[in-house]
């Protein structure tokens, strides 16, 4: 039977809405092929473990759960986190940097070193709540005896040099109450170091910021140089005895983000030794969205200007910024472009995993979670990586930096 052209054109139409529904699920099929995990992969995954740098689920906790556990409780899945056991579990994380995030806001109200204090013990109190799932840790010793348990090495990490409130004291207090690495600097610049996203002071590290470096380092305490400027990058790798971290940072040369590091401060890694462990975010790894958020952080800082002390005013203008602004979240395959170029300038041994889950907006297609840790590996392994060599990425480079930190502690002890 043939069609009136009457009825072609409604065939048409319906045909055509038939097939633009069908797209939504299709595409998503298509996402979870492109990343599935295969058998092979996944071996060489749970024969390793995954150390990541940086998570931010304590300062989610503080923010969004008033009753802490009793509002999230992490043992079930928590679908408004990034983070939660089963999935840490699915992912095979092994250890942990929990960051004690205080926002920089914190040095005008003169409470970041408190409040710093009080993010130490709800990552205390977490590890507490859940102690068949985790055990803190303190050096890498702890890391290998915790895993041997079976548990989740959880260790403690400071975002920002202004938690120290400028005090040698308070660094070593924060050090006995465990903190074991410290972020130079946030997303400002202090009086002893600049950061990358703000106007310098002293063109790199201060004399003081130089002691402080040193004293990081006798103390055993790794010397983060994530948010910080080239120039502090430089300076630090100049002074430090020890090998540095970068703790949730990616490659410059593949996204021109402030936050993202050089290739010349790569190049000297092999020398300290140290280590970039690659952020997740977006707005960091993808090459557009970098440069809108890049754009983002001059608009922030506008804000600032113009409504001094209205964090209210601020995030409204700034959300309305945003909407007008969307940046592409990317794939999974963009993370491992930034393992990539680490790899090619500072070699395999100078890189790791820094997700900066449950502190960031947006993540890539296939990384959405702490549960997708096994998409890198299955990445890697696509791309001619050996197990050894994914072993290094997942776990091992960051191990080895935490050892050598408390070897050159027990040394000039």
């Amino acid at each position: 039977m043939r069609l009136s052209n009457w009825n072609r054109c409604v065939n048409a139409i319906f045909l055509a809405a038939v097939s633009a529904a069908s797209s939504i699920p299709a595409l998503a099929q298509d996402s979870k092929d492109r990343f599935a995990v295969s058998e092979q992969a996944m071996a060489i995954h749970r024969r390793g473990y995954v150390f990541d740098g940086h998570n931010d689920l304590p300062w989610e906790l503080r923010s969004k759960a008033p009753r802490l556990f009793e509002d999230f409780d992490i043992r079930i899945a928590q679908p408004k986190l990034h983070t939660d056991i089963p999935r840490l579990k699915a992912g095979n994380v092994g250890a942990q940097f929990w960051s004690v995030f205080v926002p920089v806001d914190t040095i005008a109200a003169g409470n970041a070193f408190q409040t710093t204090c009080e993010q130490i013990e709800l990552v205390k109190k977490l590890v507490d709540r859940y102690p068949d799932v985790f055990e803190l840790a303190y050096n890498a010793e702890d890391v290998d005896r915790i895993r041997a348990a079976g548990k989740i090495a959880s260790l403690i990490g400071m975002e920002g040099g202004h938690s120290i409130e400028g005090s040698i004291g308070k660094l070593r207090q924060l050090y006995e109450l465990g903190a074991r690495y410290m972020t130079l600097t946030h997303a400002d610049t202090l009086e002893w170091a600049d950061s990358a996203t703000d106007a310098p002071k002293s063109d790199g590290l201060s004399e003081f910021g130089e002691e402080i470096v040193r004293e990081m380092n006798r103390l055993g305490m790794l010397v983060d140089l994530s948010h910080v400027s080239p120039a502090t990058m430089h300076d630090a790798l100049r002074v430090a005895t020890v090998p540095v971290i970068f703790s949730h940072s990616s490659a410059k040369a593949v996204a021109d983000h402030p936050r993202n590091v050089p290739d010349d401060v790569l190049a000297k890694l092999p020398d300290n030794g140290g280590v970039v462990l690659i952020n997740f975010f977006s707005g960091f790894v993808v090459p557009e969205s970098a440069v809108i958020l890049k754009e983002m952080a001059s608009v922030r800082r506008e804000l600032r200007r113009k409504y001094p002390g209205s964090r209210e005013d601020q995030d409204r203008e700034l959300k309305q910024w945003q909407a007008s602004h969307p940046y592409p979240a990317g794939d999974a395959e963009i993370i491992v472009d930034h393992i990539e170029r680490v790899i090619q300038v500072a070699g395999i041994d100078h890189v790791g995993l820094g997700s900066d889950f449950d502190g960031i907006s947006k993540l890539p297609v296939g990384m959405e979670d702490v549960s997708k840790y096994p998409v890198i590996t299955e990445l890697m392994l696509r791309r001619g990586y050996d197990e050894a060599s994914i072993h290094k990425v997942l776990y091992g480079n960051f191990l080895r930096v935490l050892r050598k930190a408390t070897s050159a502690k027990n040394e000039g002890s």
